[in-house]
Order: C-alpha cells, then sequence, then structure tokens
C-alpha cells in the first residue's frame, strides 16, 4: 500500500472480516454497521468498502451518494453464487460507476435476460444467503484484490474471482454517458456543431487513412471488447469468398438491440479491426450519446436554420397513404426533435431532424410521433478525425446514390477491364472468387456527373445448372472511394462473401425469391432484395447493365482522379466537397462522436447529401419523391436521349445487398 490508510468496512460476514485483517496492516480500520456512520469518520478515509457474502446491491444508491458528498472513493464487494465481484472503485466526480458497469454488463452478456429473471424471482434470498463456495482462502484472495484496487486507485474496471477454483479474471468497461447516476453530457448546441477543417498530412497521396489502426488491434480490444462488460461482445472469426471474415456483435441500449459489425479481408487482423470500427460507427449512429438533444419545433417556426426533409427525397403517396406504413408525411406545422449539423453550401449549422440524423432513436416514441423517412446507417463514417470521418461518409453516400441512379435509370454503364489494373490484386480477388464459387465476376464503373469514383460488381453464375439443390442466379456489390482500383477492390471484398451468404441460404429461400419476382410487397428486408435476384425469373431485369457494349479501362479511370491525390487529406476532402456543391447540392454533416469514441481518437459522423437517392430497404420504403437528379443526370451523362419521367424509372425492387 502506497501510504497510511484509514479505511471504513460496511458489512457483516466473512468477506467483511477479510477485509478489514487484510487493510489492517496499512492503516486503521473501522468497522461500521450502517453507511450513515461514515460520515463522522469522513475526514479520516481514505475509502469506504461495502462488503456483502450475498448478492445484494440495495444499498448502492444510498452509499453513493454519500460517499459523493462526504468526497470519499468507495468499493463494493460482494458474491453472485459462484462469483466474486470486486469493484469498480467510485471515485466522486468521476464517471465509470457500478451501475454503469451493471448496464455494460446487462448488454454484453447474450445471457442477460436469464440472469435478469433469477434476480427478479429470487433476489431477497440471493441477498441474504452467502455463496456456498465462499471460504476463507477464497475471502482472503477477494480482499487482497480489494486492497490492490483502493491502492492503484483506477477505476472502471472489476476483478472477477470464480470462487469453484480461484481464478481471477480483470473486465474493463467504460463509463455510460447515458449513465443516470454518474452521467452527464453536454447540450446540443449551435456553436459546437460548427466544422473547421484542418490540415491532415498523408501519409501517401493514394493513402486516405491518417494512421494505421491495424496496429492498434489490442489496444482496440482492450478498450472495447470484453464478454462481460464490453461495449462489444467477443469477437467471431470465419472464411467466406476466399476472405477472412470477423464479426463484431455491438448490443444496444434497448432490449434485445444489436448492430453487427463485419470485417472482410485478406487477413484476420485486418478484418477484426474493421469489424470493430464499424460496430463503434454503429454506435454513434443508432442514436444521441455525446449530446442532448433539446430542441422540439415546427420547421415553420425554425424554417430559415433547419433543412428541408423533402429535399432527401421522401416515399410515395401511396406509400404513406397505407395504414401499416410506419412513417408520416412532413408537414411543416408539426412538432419534432432537431439536432444541430453543419452545412457546407451554407457555411454555417443548420438544424436536422433528430430521426434523420440517428436512425434507432424513435423506437420508443409514439404512433403519433413516427418519423417522416425511412433511415438506415447510410452516411455515417468514422475516422481518426473529422477530415477522415466526413470523406467515408460521402463515399458511402456516393456509393450508394450511384447504384441506385444506375439502378433506377436502367443506365448501359461501361463494364471495367479488371486486366487492366496496376494492382493485380484487383484481377486475382476476381479470379478467386471464381475459383471458389464458377460464378463469372463482372465489374461496372458507375460514376455520376461529379467525377468520385463508383462501382457495380456482379456474381453470374451462367445458365441452367443441373446442382442438388437450387443456387442464385446473381448476387450484387458496390463500392465507392478516390482511388478506382480501390473502388473495385472494396467491392469484390464485399462481393464474395456475399455470394457465399446467399449460396448458403438459397436453397431455403428459392421458392419465395420466385413469389418475390411476382409481388414486389414481399420484399420487406435488406435480405430480400439480394434473395429476390437470385431467382432466375428476376435476372432479365439487369440486361441494360450485363448487355452493356462498352468497356473501361482503370488505367483511365486512375488518370481521372489526379485532382484527389494530394499530399493533404482536408484537400482532398475540399475537392470532393467543392465538386458536389458545384453540382447544386450540399454536404451536410452532423457529429455522432461520443465519449466511447474519444477513447481512442475517434471521430464518428453522419453524412447527408441532399438530391443523392437514399438507400432503403424494403420496395415500399424507396424514396424517390422529390428528387430530380434520377430524372436529369442520365440524359446529361448521355445514356438516354431525354430526361427522364418518373414514370420512366425503373419499377422494380433494387438488388442491393
Amino acid at each position: 500500500m502506497s501510504d497510511a490508510l484509514a479505511a471504513a468496512i460496511i458489512g457483516a460476514g466473512l468477506l467483511a472480516d477479510e477485509l478489514a485483517a487484510a487493510f489492517r496492516p496499512y492503516g486503521e480500520v473501522i468497522r461500521l454497521d450502517e453507511v450513515e456512520r461514515a460520515e463522522t469518520e469522513a475526514h479520516r478515509l481514505r475509502a469506504l468498502v461495502m462488503a456483502c457474502d450475498g448478492w445484494d446491491t440495495s444499498i448502492y444508491r444510498e452509499t453513493r451518494e454519500r460517499c459523493r458528498r462526504l468526497g470519499i472513493p468507495w468499493l463494493p464487494v460482494r458474491t453472485e453464487h459462484g462469483i466474486a465481484v470486486i469493484g469498480p472503485l467510485e471515485r466522486p466526480g468521476e464517471p465509470g460507476c457500478a451501475h454503469c458497469f451493471e448496464l455494460r454488463r446487462e448488454r454484453a452478456r447474450p445471457d442477460a435476460a436469464a440472469y435478469r429473471a433469477i434476480l427478479n424471482h429470487h433476489g431477497p434470498e440471493l441477498a441474504k444467503r452467502p455463496s456456498p463456495y465462499l471460504d476463507e482462502l477464497a475471502a482472503a484472495t477477494i480482499a487482497a484484490l480489494g486492497v490492490r484496487m483502493i491502492d492503484q486507485g483506477s477505476g472502471c474496471h472489476v476483478w472477477y474471482v470464480r470462487l469453484n477454483g480461484l481464478t481471477v479474471e480483470r473486465h474493463a468497461f467504460l463509463p455510460e454517458p447515458l449513465c443516470p447516476e454518474c452521467g452527464s453530457l453536454p447540450m446540443d448546441d449551435r456553436d459546437s456543431a460548427v466544422i473547421v477543417l484542418r490540415s491532415q498530412p498523408k501519409r501517401a497521396p493514394d493513402d486516405y487513412r491518417t494512421r494505421d489502426i491495424v496496429d492498434e488491434l489490442d489496444a482496440l480490444v482492450a478498450d472495447y471488447v470484453d464478454g462481460e462488460s464490453g461495449l462489444i461482445r467477443p469477437l467471431v472469426r470465419d472464411t467466406q469468398g476466399g476472405l477472412v471474415i470477423a464479426g463484431a456483435m455491438l448490443p444496444l441500449r434497448f432490449a434485445g438491440g444489436s448492430e453487427p459489425g463485419v470485417g472482410r479481408t485478406r487477413g484476420y487482423r485486418t478484418s477484426e479491426v474493421t469489424a470493430i470500427l464499424e460496430a463503434l460507427e454503429r454506435w454513434g449512429g443508432v442514436e444521441p450519446g455525446g449530446k442532448r438533444t433539446v430542441i422540439r419545433a415546427a420547421f415553420r417556426d425554425i424554417a430559415a436554420d433547419a433543412l428541408d426533409p423533402r429535399t432527401l427525397g421522401v416515399h410515395s403517396p401511396e406509400a404513406y397513404a397505407a395504414e401499416d406504413f410506419p412513417f408520416r408525411p412532413f408537414t411543416e406545422d408539426e412538432e419534432t426533435e432537431w439536432v444541430w449539423g453543419y452545412s457546407f453550401a451554407r457555411r454555417s449549422p443548420i438544424l436536422v431532424p433528430e430521426t434523420v440524423a440517428y436512425y434507432y432513436v424513435h423506437r420508443d416514441r409514439p404512433r403519433q410521433e413516427r418519423p417522416f423517412l425511412y433511415e438506415i446507417s447510410n452516411g455515417c463514417a468514422l475516422g481518426s478525425g473529422m477530415e477522415e470521418a466526413i470523406l467515408y461518409g460521402i463515399l458511402e453516400v456516393v456509393e450508394r446514390d450511384a447504384f441506385l441512379m444506375t439502378w433506377y435509370g436502367r443506365l448501359g454503364v461501361p463494364r471495367i477491364d479488371l486486366d487492366s489494373a496496376k494492382n493485380r490484386m484487383v484481377p486475382l480477388q476476381a479470379a478467386a472468387i471464381s475459383a471458389e464459387t464458377g460464378y463469372r465476376i463482372e465489374v461496372y464503373d458507375t460514376t455520376m456527373e461529379h467525377g468520385i469514383p463508383s462501382v457495380w460488381a456482379l456474381a453470374i453464375r451462367g445458365g441452367e445448372e443441373p446442382t442438388a439443390a437450387p443456387r442464385p442466379r446473381m448476387v450484387c456489390a458496390a463500392a465507392a472511394h478516390l482511388d478506382p482500383e480501390q473502388a473495385v477492390l472494396s467491392a469484390l471484398s464485399e462481393l464474395g462473401p456475399l455470394l457465399a451468404d446467399l449460396l448458403r441460404r438459397y436453397p431455403d429461400e428459392a421458392e419465395r425469391a420466385r413469389r418475390m419476382v411476382d409481388d414486389p410487397g414481399l420484399v420487406t428486408t435488406m435480405h430480400d432484395h439480394s434473395t429476390l435476384y437470385g431467382a432466375d425469373e428476376a435476372f432479365g431485369r439487369l440486361e441494360f447493365l450485363t448487355g452493356t457494349a462498352s468497356t473501361r479501362d482503370l488505367a483511365a479511370m486512375r488518370e481521372s482522379t489526379v485532382a484527389f491525390r494530394s499530399a493533404d487529406l482536408r484537400d482532398d476532402l475540399l475537392e470532393v466537397i467543392g465538386r458536389i456543391l458545384a453540382e447544386g447540392m450540399d454536404v451536410i454533416v452532423v457529429d455522432q462522436t461520443t465519449p466511447e469514441h474519444r477513447v481512442h481518437g475517434f471521430t464518428c459522423v453522419k453524412v447527408l447529401i441532399p438530391g443523392m437517392i437514399p438507400m432503403t430497404f424494403g420496395h415500399r420504403n424507396r424514396r424517390l419523391d422529390g428528387l430530380t437528379r434520377p430524372l436529369v443526370i442520365p440524359y446529361r451523362l448521355g445514356y438516354r436521349p431525354a430526361p427522364l419521367t418518373p414514370e420512366a424509372l425503373n419499377p422494380h425492387p433494387h438488388p442491393f445487398p
């Protein structure tokens, strides 16, 4: 122990006795029978320890409030049948309390519901009954860990002692910003939404990430991954489509909610890092976790400062009229919540509907306050700084818009000659997918009027096959990147695992796929879109693409992107934003960064580009009304002899997976 200590031990039983004995060599030990008596001894105390041989947390809140008022740390110690839990050490004025730990544990554990049921049914008995595995040797081990925690003075972790074998585990957790006991978030305000882009020197002209996160895998796991208390559950591994797959499941704040992070690369470490980063991106996008929403108003009252959601593309009148449609038509007089973002066209903050900026925030609201629009993680991105996050958010919006522009306009975009790639991994990756599956791989250049490279990848089964189980006819993927070869590689990295997944599940879904060909109303989920286009009967809908005669050389595509290869990421981003603004659109950024992101130096954003087609899943959820680009850009790019009418747009569900 680093210096003399006066510790108060509250509780009676074996743990309290052993803790008192363990602390006694380091200073005075005061035994108290109730927390109220600590007030008279507070001036002498370095810490208070709440010890219970059973599973009793009933007095934690009172203890926390009293210790906070007295300005002394406190440490809970208890058993939960076969486990002793030591900690966390709560320090007054610092986030990361025992309730934070319980919130994290409730989400991280896949069996949390069973634990909750046991406590609800047997709580009073468990609180009084000591663990049958608790003996003097175990209590001494527990007490030594308690002394260590107070001596080191570090919080945000607990120690487990498995009482059947005295094995010891350390479980770290992050403070919960929304914790009702210790959490505090700043109010969302106009001034904090201002974005000033700063210089970000690049490691190489064609490298758009400012640090190598793969080297930080171990630190990422330590900060975020833990099966008991982590923001992310333990990672899983697999191989599909010639690539290594990693999964990072992110439990959400509402019961049963979760979002997956997935990595698909050629190496385990890279895939695991990618999965963790995608999970962290989802954490920022689901609901406000970095600031408190405070503005509720009708659009008419804030119109000068607000984004008109109709510019984002809305649902059809027929969809809104359906009694079971989960969205309501936008009106200027209805009140809703708004959050601050930043408009690069206006060069000033702008109010954005909260349900547009955060796609799960509406889940607990009454039906009369349901959102105006179907929204997903489209445009959400994570980066090592604001500049990087915004760039990758833009690229995702561009990727999906280019795919949907090609689909709805039935554009005969050129096929890319993969053998023309300077990076030989491009044809090798395509060949690997073909060798593993027997499917033909084709990639198309879907770059739109702004010149930001985007591609559409296809895996196509050739003709009829006399196989025991039906195989899907095709599957799609897409990507956008400032380096066109990287865009192709990204699309192929998505395509292989998507194909492997569809091959696995299609035999059971082939009949449903055929039904969806005739009834698009059956297309209601993300998986339905790819399943539908597994059907041979739907393949003809892609003839506008597969029948194209023109080709594009990757070297020529790369030459057209010289402006994106500066020495500073900020300059590349300004070039990208400038091109979008020059087309009469805007780039709007909502900062979704939470305290959890800042632990590892990340920034999380949601990018909106009014005028681009948003990705939606479920055929009736498509959002085309109010958008003019799908009608005029095909003509402007030379794919159509005249502007399209709304009736001329592709009426079928899109095949984006």
